[in-house]
């Protein structure tokens, strides 16, 4: 509809081509045609619209492979594709195959000098990613991410940030699934902040209402979940929250864009990084060298993925419900094994440090010393792994050693879970 009404207002006759539209015929007389793929794919195999008279075909979103096999049905056709990102969807599909030339416009960075784009300022989180596992479109799961960020300490890490870096401005949150979305609305509505959830399967006259409040609302919140990432156009959005991890580069600039709209009264705009997206594709205002990309889209992707590939041990999923109000699960040894040496420290500072982080994680998590000892026995396998590293930091240590040092460090864990929730205990009590 945006396309046609812009068409429209260029002076340019078109035609929508709806569900509703069945045929077109030359007696029509429009100059152009406007249609989503699905419709118009339906159309043409149905035999009902002839493509052989068309001689232009503008494809918008062309990083999307949803178009390319119909392509071929406009022979008489020369092809354009426009995209703010020229890199495929699919790896396998790479944009070179379909288009012979790339046309670069100017840099996110120039539009913004140029006074076209609002300035970003970027607050980013170090978010651990851990727990996340990826589908097999390449992307992190609704599942997981549901799970990572509709715990406790999510919740409560994103209200901060919120509070810190965008009180009372008119602000859009985007998260990966409805069930952590939903949770978003219901913590900030429970704090008194105007806010609204809005997601796929909102009904159209839900939605226009929804956006409607939206630009009519000072210091509205909208959490929303695959919905507003294209067409959609709210020059007043003060401030973007990634209440999620995408390996996307399209979907982390589209995101991030919604924002970016420059109006007399608003040169600025804040994003709010909750899930290290930043690191893994750079600042969105950075320059990029399309033409490499577009040429080299396989040595782009797999530069991608050594960012997207962690480091850290990963952690099962399931360790995150056990332990919902603690963001941090994981522990590099190896990291704080080198950071010691470095320091001038003893090795063992290590295992003292892993022994703290994992009493807290259990005490954060409980509400009685039995009940923080139970958690303790969670963590075993991840225990275990801690002391493998630790050992091959070290260099030949015995399977004795390895042995006596799981049997010290479950001592040592149990005693320092009873002396954090004793000291709370006493806190309880003085207050």
């Amino acid at each position: 509809n945006q396309t046609s009404a812009a068409l429209k207002m260029s002076g340019t006759r078109n035609k929508l081509i709806t569900s509703c539209v069945k045929t077109l015929t030359r007696k029509d007389g429009y100059q152009c045609y406007v249609a989503m793929v699905e419709t118009l794919k339906n159309r043409i195999n149905d035999g009902l619209i002839n493509t052989d008279d068309v001689g232009l075909l503008i494809i918008d979103e062309a990083h999307h492979n949803s178009f390319h096999k119909l392509i071929g049905k406009f022979k008489n056709a020369a092809v354009i594709g426009v995209t703010a990102t020229p890199f495929s969807s699919d790896i396998n599909l790479p944009m070179y195959k379909n288009y012979e030339e790339l046309v670069v416009g100017e840099q996110i960075g120039l539009l913004i000098e140029q006074g076209y784009l609002a300035k970003p300022t970027n607050w980013r989180y170090d978010i651990e990613l851990n727990t996340l596992k990826t589908g097999i479109h390449g992307d992190y799961t609704v599942s997981t991410s549901d799970e990572l960020y509709s715990s406790p300490a999510m919740l409560d890490l994103l209200v901060h940030a919120y509070q810190e870096h965008s009180l009372n401005k008119k602000t859009l949150i985007f998260n990966n699934g409805i069930f952590a979305s939903r949770k978003v609305e219901e913590t900030f509505a429970k704090l008194g902040y105007p806010i609204r959830h809005l997601d796929s399967n909102t009904n159209p006259t839900e939605r226009a209402d929804i956006l409607k409040w939206l630009k009519t609302t000072k210091g509205a919140i909208l959490t929303s979940v695959s919905i507003l990432t294209t067409g959609f156009d709210e020059p007043t959005i003060q401030t973007v929250i990634l209440n999620r991890a995408t390996t996307s580069l399209t979907l982390y600039h589209q995101m991030i864009g919604r924002g970016s709209r420059r109006l007399p009264q608003k040169k600025t705009f804040s994003i709010i990084d909750l899930g290290n997206n930043t690191d893994r594709f750079g600042e969105w205002n950075a320059a990029i060298d399309w033409q490499h990309v577009f040429q080299n889209p396989e040595a782009y992707h797999e530069g991608m993925s050594v960012k997207t590939t962690y480091q850290a041990h990963q952690l099962p999923s399931e360790m995150r419900s056990k332990f919902p109000n603690s963001i941090e699960l994981s522990f590099d040894v190896q990291a704080a094994h080198q950071a010691a040496l470095d320091a001038g420290q003893k090795a063992k500072i290590v295992i003292r440090d892993s022994i703290r982080q994992h009493a807290l994680m259990c005490a954060d998590n409980s509400e009685s010393v039995s009940e923080a000892l139970e958690l303790t026995k969670e963590l075993d396998k991840e225990i275990d792994w801690r002391i493998k590293q630790y050992g091959k930091c070290l260099g030949k240590v015995t399977k004795n050693y390895t042995e006596w040092l799981k049997q010290d460090y479950t001592s040592k864990l149990e005693k320092l879970v009873q002396k954090i929730m004793g000291r709370r205990e006493l806190l309880k009590a003085a207050v």
